[in-house]
């Protein structure tokens, strides 16, 4: 990884925002003004892979504020593989670091715990930094059959990250739900998320596209965690399920049972749908949901969606936040600068 890209990861660990999102001169403020809600960050869709990253060490160095990762559950292959492509195997950046050391000195393509592991060897040599948003896509969706269900997922991101999780029961503190306690709380500043990873699901491409599948990865862990909570056993989760694709209205509509809904304070959809002005994105941060805004190049005009121009970025960047944007997530990669951004998100 360059040196720019150590710098602009530095700024942000150290607590400082990198904001005005236009092509003028940026200027430096206390991270801490901000609540992680109301806040917009940038996110690389697919970090794992290597020709965007040799290393998931490397993505994690970038600043970028959400970095992703494809998941595969089926019974084709063991554990939960890492890869864009392969539902057999892993193809990924990941090389189950046990510690610091170890960071870009082992074989790669290993599974989600090897990934997890470098992301806590990482955690563990930069203390305090930036909060981060771990955006997980099912691809085939959970195999709880094959031991790859809910739970397992806790257990292992439980021992793989432990205290460097931000888990749901964080954001409830002893509300109903996470509706209501971030409807009446919001998220914590992000100094109080400093040095913790967030963890986002959603329903992966092959599930949605599987005629026979009818129970995805939004609906199941929703289910989850409302299960968990009514046993008094909500800390032992993890994650959260984000309510996938753009639509107007409350999307939450769509889950027929409606005791899911409340579960579901994060949401993820294509950018160009959330500018279009069919959806009235004010109606998500005046409830301090999260918005993931997937796609942002290919919001019109359209700008590259890996080699942009610093100040095209940028300008998406403060569209995006204008349209209440949590996450601003492309593939611009080669822009550690923009990665590392953070600006002030729209309020309601």
């Amino acid at each position: 990884m360059g040196t720019l890209a150590r710098t602009a990861g530095a700024a942000v660990a150290a607590g400082m925002l990198v904001l005005g999102a236009g092509p003028g001169p940026a200027s430096a403020v206390d991270a801490g003004q901000l609540s992680y809600g109301a806040s917009t960050s940038v996110g690389v869709h697919n970090a794992y892979e290597k020709g965007k990253f040799r290393y998931f060490a490397d993505a994690l160095d970038s600043g970028a504020g959400m970095l992703e990762l494809d998941v595969w559950t089926n019974a084709f292959g063991r554990s939960w593989r890492v890869s864009h492509s392969n539902p057999l195997g892993n193809d990924n950046n990941c090389e189950n670091a046990a510690h610091a050391g170890e960071l870009r000195t082992k074989d790669r393509n290993q599974d989600l715990g090897g990934c997890l592991a470098d992301i806590r060897a990482w955690h563990d040599a930069h203390p305090g930094h930036r909060p981060v948003l771990l955006k997980i896509e099912l691809k085939d969706g959970f195999a709880g059959r094959l031991g790859r269900g809910p739970a397992a997922l806790d257990a292992l991101l439980t021992a793989r990250l432990g205290d460097a999780l931000f888990r749901p029961a964080d954001l409830v503190r002893g509300h109903a739900d996470l509706d209501t306690a971030v409807r009446a709380d919001g998220w914590p500043s992000r100094d109080r998320m400093a040095g913790k990873f967030v963890v986002e699901l959603i329903p992966g491409t092959v599930e949605e596209d599987n005629p026979a599948d009818s129970l995805w990865t939004d609906r199941e862990y929703a289910t989850h965690l409302r299960d968990l909570a009514a046993a008094g056993r909500l800390r032992e989760a993890g994650a959260f399920p984000a309510v996938h694709r753009a639509q107007s209205g409350d999307p939450r509509e769509r889950y027929a049972d409606a005791a899911l809904r409340p579960w579901f304070v994060v949401f993820d959809g294509d950018a160009s749908v959330y500018a279009s002005g069919s959806v009235d994105t004010s109606w998500y941060a005046r409830r301090n949901y999260l918005v993931v805004m997937t796609d942002a190049h290919g919001v019109a005009p359209a700008i590259d969606g890996v080699r942009p121009t610093e100040a095209q970025a940028r300008d998406r960047i403060g569209l995006l936040s204008g349209r209440h944007a949590s996450v601003v997530s492309s593939d611009w990669y080669p822009l550690p600068a923009v990665l590392s951004s953070v600006v002030p998100r729209a309020g309601g």
